[in-house]
């Protein structure tokens, strides 16, 4: 392993602490905002020593420690700005016990129809995965650097009341579309306020072609007019699904199958 991929440790119990970087040297890089080296350069610069390290194999190190810190702290950023529900990921995904075929699973895992702009609608009856495969896969999209946005159609609702008093639903509507793929999820579970459907609506208008919406809901969206007035649901699913990968999921609730077999709690003791 090279010296610049060797990432600093704590020094043992008993080994002195490496000696901190000079005040005027700690001030510079607060002033260029390098916070990862700041942080790592006393370990580096002692190990670099020791082990008699070229310059530019130290220059190579620090380098790599702010890259390696940036991105840690770029994800952990559009992981809590995309707002996701239980932070649910692929390592507890089962492929198995989802209905949707395994082809098609992998096929949604590559991202590819996010990078073409393309939607993906996930439908069918409660507790059969939906939620989970969506949240899943946006994790899987943060990691890759993407940015994502969750909403729920009471969301979207809330939204259009809070900016419809001063006139900027518009521009409400294009910082959401900021993320590479949007959200909606557990559509069809209540009643749908005007609100929410219009915001449903200018979401979907807003996106077309240019980002991607995934949407879970218990009903497939040709019968969205059973929630919504029959104008906007007409218009939102002719431009939701024109572009649109359609997974429809089935069989009796993950969740209500675990809780009968006891696997829903660890057991008493």
């Amino acid at each position: 392993m090279s010296p610049a991929a060797k990432a600093p440790t704590v020094p043992a119990l008993g080994v002195p602490a490496p000696p901190p970087l000079p005040e005027d040297l700690e001030a510079l890089l607060r002033r260029l905002r390098l916070p990862h080296i700041r942080r790592h350069a006393p370990e580096v610069v002692a190990t670099a020593k020791a082990q008699r390290w070229e310059p530019v194999e130290v220059l190579r190190a620090l380098l790599g420690e702010e890259a390696a810190g940036r991105e840690r702290s770029a994800l952990a950023t559009r992981r809590a700005t995309a707002g996701f529900p239980t932070g649910k990921t692929f390592d507890a995904w089962d492929p198995q016990v989802c209905s949707i075929p395994a082809p098609t699973q992998q096929a949604l895992r590559t991202l590819e129809w996010v990078h073409r702009r393309e939607n993906l609608v996930v439908c069918g009856p409660s507790g059969t995965g939906k939620t989970f495969l969506l949240e899943a896969l946006g994790q899987q999209a943060v990691e890759q650097g993407l940015k994502v946005a969750w909403f729920t159609l009471e969301d979207l609702g809330v939204l259009l009341r809070r900016h419809r008093a001063d006139d900027t639903v518009t521009r409400a509507i294009a910082r959401v579309l900021r993320a590479d793929l949007v959200v909606v999820d557990d559509i069809g579970l209540l009643p749908v306020a005007h609100d929410a459907a219009e915001g449903l609506y200018r979401l979907v208008d807003a996106a077309y072609e240019k980002r991607s919406i995934a949407i879970s809901s218990n009903l497939h969206p040709a019968s969205f007019d059973e929630l919504m007035p029959k104008t906007l649901a007409t218009a939102t699913v002719d431009r939701l699904l024109h572009h649109a990968h359609i997974c429809q999921t089935t069989g009796d609730s993950i969740r209500l199958t675990q809780a009968l077999a006891g696997a829903g709690v660890n057991p008493l003791t």
